[in-house]
């Protein structure tokens, strides 16, 4: 008999999650992480009262009622809604695309005014494409949207987040671009959004309540060790690494944060303005206590904390975030997939597992999904 049911390599929203609901089954877990915190990068630290999302900005959205009850039976969830707003060289933009954003660029008033203002522009991207597909991303997003916007609120952003020229990227990236003919700045379209009154650490310490865990600990550093311990591992980590890259490296953009402590209630008056010209060298920052504090609450708090967030290319060592999903990355993929596919003892999930983006709700309802079929 081993000693543990589920070795769970991650204490991340996918790791924690499997942990709770496998407890709830009479499973005995372990979950290891290699960092020094527990929650991988939902983690929040506490700077000046404000809870600072240490990874990037993590915002909880779904449709799913399943779901959003569920997390809600760990943490009560606050009624924070995503909006975020776009600089252009000192000019406010509001996002997503919607009359707002279309008054501000035009001064336009109406639904109708501003679609003859897109459409026209639309059609004079068509007619530089005559008749031909679009080759690129710049291509693409000028037929759905025209110039206007595409070359103040996509264009800089879309090069910094991916280091490259958007004449340069595939037009998949970009395969709808939303365009609202109301007053409405809610990022998403989900019917629940919000942030774990508390912070994030709140959901990870609920889900974890009753496992053990070990931080500060490395599964290949002492790899048959660990594959002795449990009749099943669960593995959140780089499919890649865990097949010894036998294939070769997955390729990721990364980020990095720039933390800035300010002597003021209130650094921009909102939870996240993106920078959109290519000037400006990051891509946005995040004032951390708009994720949690409302109103005159926000005014209490004497100090805000800011992050400046710089897509870079990722190299080996570094924090590996957002798959690149090019031809290329997609079939080197596949062949680790292969591999995992046929792992009788091994459940491969999240984001670096599986090599893909996933919003938060994503995880958590596969993990819901595998335990209601087993």
């Amino acid at each position: 008999m081993k000693k543990y049911d589920y070795l769970i390599v991650g204490s991340g929203l996918f790791g924690s999650t499997f942990a709770y609901k496998a407890m709830q089954q009479g499973k005995k877990c372990l979950v290891i992480d290699k960092r020094l915190h527990l929650g991988g990068n939902i983690y929040s630290e506490k700077i000046e009262g404000i809870n600072v999302h240490k990874y990037g900005a993590h915002i909880f959205h779904t449709s799913n009622r399943h779901v959003w009850d569920f997390v809600n039976s760990i943490v009560e969830f606050n009624r924070y809604t995503n909006s975020p707003i776009a600089n252009y060289k000192g000019k406010l933009y509001n996002l997503p695309f919607n009359m707002n954003t279309f008054y501000q660029m035009w001064g336009v008033i109406t639904p109708s005014e501003a679609m003859e203002r897109i459409e026209e522009q639309k059609h004079e991207a068509a007619i530089l494409l005559n008749g031909c597909e679009p080759q690129n991303l710049e291509e693409q997003a000028l037929l759905l949207v025209g110039k206007d916007i595409y070359e103040r609120l996509i264009k800089g952003y879309t090069e910094k987040q991916w280091g490259r020229k958007c004449t340069e990227l595939p037009g998949f990236i970009i395969k709808r671009l939303p365009v609202r003919l109301i007053f409405d700045n809610n990022y998403f379209n989900d019917k629940y959004q919000g942030i774990p009154i508390g912070g994030y650490n709140r959901l990870t310490d609920g889900l974890l309540t009753g496992v053990e865990t070990m931080v500060n600990t490395d599964f290949f550093e002492n790899r048959a060790y660990w594959e002795s311990v449990a009749d099943k591992i669960v593995f959140t980590g780089k499919i890649d690494e865990y097949y010894g890259f036998r294939f070769g490296e997955l390729e990721y953009r990364t980020v990095r944060f720039e933390e800035e402590i300010h002597d003021c209630c209130n650094y921009q008056g909102n939870a996240v303005v993106n920078y959109t010209e290519a000037e400006i060298p990051y891509t946005r920052i995040i004032e951390h206590k708009h994720f949690e504090m409302f109103g005159t609450e926000v005014d209490k708090c004497h100090k805000t904390v800011i992050s400046k967030e710089y897509s870079t290319e990722w190299k080996p060592g570094m924090e590996s975030y957002y798959p690149v999903n090019d031809k290329k990355n997609s079939t080197l993929y596949d062949r680790y997939k292969l591999l995992a596919d046929n792992e009788s003892n091994v459940i491969f999930g999240g984001r670096l597992a599986e090599y893909k983006y996933y919003d938060m709700h994503n995880i958590v309802e596969k993990v819901l999904g595998i335990f209601s079929n087993s």
